[in-house]
């Protein structure tokens, strides 16, 4: 991770800190204090809470495109830094929000700064060691995901407030640091001698151009995100398992993920097998769900959690650098912002879909329909050619 790190420069190394900064807080917002915080303290009903969480991921995804042009048009200090404030706007009226509307309001504008930072994190990896470094990236943002949540769970136990005000002054940090960023526009200077609309035609002709793999990228994040409402109680009903089984099953997913992020993304960058790494990772991550819906014992289910965790690892970074060769030059900040939002659609459409089928089939259909899912996006990347997976 050192090398990774020095490879970035001190610039990216900051923007390491403020991303693990942001990833940490929206995790423990997100899974823990919006729950925990708007029943017990605020005294408001489960639904406005899933509405909350709603607007933040509506929010987050249909603004991307318009950060990621902003990002082309003005310097990366100012989007990040005005992106974080409005964020920490968002999490300072939590405490006020002990009616609906402002719940919701406050959850929205937290969802409006969180894109920014990783937009940025897309656009200054440089493109000879893409998987490498984002292998790097994708360890941080997991790492402080995965940790915000951990750390809000145990101290809400007995600090309500004090865990509110914690993740208020981590939201305080961040924007701090923003303020040390560079001045730099995402695509350069030179993105002024471009007008919108010749940038609108290039992006309109790379998208053409990955129409095949418009369904996959769609598909996979609709089929991971329908398993998030769905987790829990297939893990406590179907599985048999209590509660501190099901937090070790998730550890050892999000470890094994974390660790082989860096080391897969090295292997892609030395192999080249972008195609492949994501054929065998989507397949073994179809099968590892298949499997993990036979309600088998809890030491087979770690194992077959081990091995999602590392099918996971080797899909993220080889999926970028497929994403990256689709970008066109001197336009990284709208171009990943108009991919975000592709991918960011399923994630919307994934949870209410995987809600609909817990409410009439059962837990398992959704973990199977996830299973069939990543199937076909691995028979998909089988057939579409292999010029197809390097921007031609």
């Amino acid at each position: 991770m050192k090398n990774v790190g020095i490879r970035f420069g001190a610039e990216m190394r900051l923007i390491s800190v403020i991303l693990f900064l942001v990833e940490f807080v929206r995790g423990a917002v997100l899974i823990s204090l919006l729950p925990i915080y708007g029943t017990r303290v605020l005294g408001l009903s489960l639904d406005v809470i899933g509405i909350a969480i709603t607007a933040h991921y509506l929010t987050d995804t249909l603004l991307k495109m318009v950060i990621g042009y902003l990002l082309d048009r003005f310097s990366i200090r100012f989007v990040v830094r005005t992106g974080l404030l409005i964020s920490l706007a968002g999490v300072f009226l939590i405490q006020f929000a002990n009616v609906a509307w402002l719940f919701i309001l406050a959850a929205a504008l937290y969802g409006i700064g969180m894109s920014p930072i990783w937009i940025v994190c897309l656009t200054k990896v440089s493109d000879d060691n893409r998987a490498s470094q984002m292998g790097f990236l994708y360890t941080v943002w997991l790492t402080g995901l995965g940790a915000g949540p951990i750390v809000c769970n145990i101290l809400l136990d007995y600090y309500v407030n004090g865990t509110y005000f914690l993740l208020l002054i981590l939201s305080i940090f961040a924007a701090f640091l923003a303020f040390f960023m560079n001045g730099a526009k995402a695509g350069g200077q030179q993105i002024q001698a471009i007008p919108l609309k010749r940038q609108l035609v290039a992006l309109t002709e790379r998208i053409k151009a990955m129409r095949m793999l418009l369904p996959g990228m769609i598909l996979q994040t609709a089929g991971a995100s329908m398993l998030v409402p769905v987790l829990p109680s297939f893990a406590e009903r179907e599985l048999g398992l209590a509660g501190a089984q099901y937090s070790l099953l998730l550890t050892a997913g999000g470890v094994c993920a974390a660790a082989g992020l860096i080391p897969m993304g090295r292997l892609s960058d030395k192999l080249g097998g972008k195609k492949w790494f994501l054929i065998f990772g989507f397949a073994i991550f179809a099968a590892g769900l298949y499997m993990l819906a036979w309600r088998l014992p809890f030491w087979y289910c770690l194992v077959i959690v081990v091995i999602l965790g590392l099918s996971y690892a080797a899909i993220l970074p080889a999926w970028n650098a497929l994403l990256a060769a689709y970008v066109p030059p001197k336009q990284e900040g709208l171009g990943w912002g108009l991919l975000s939002t592709v991918e960011g659609l399923g994630g919307m459409i994934g949870p209410l879909a995987g809600g609909v089928l817990a409410a009439s089939f059962g837990s398992r259909t959704v973990i199977w329909v996830s299973a069939v899912l990543f199937g076909l996006i691995a028979l998909l990347y089988v057939l579409i050619p292999a010029t197809k997976m390097n921007g031609k």
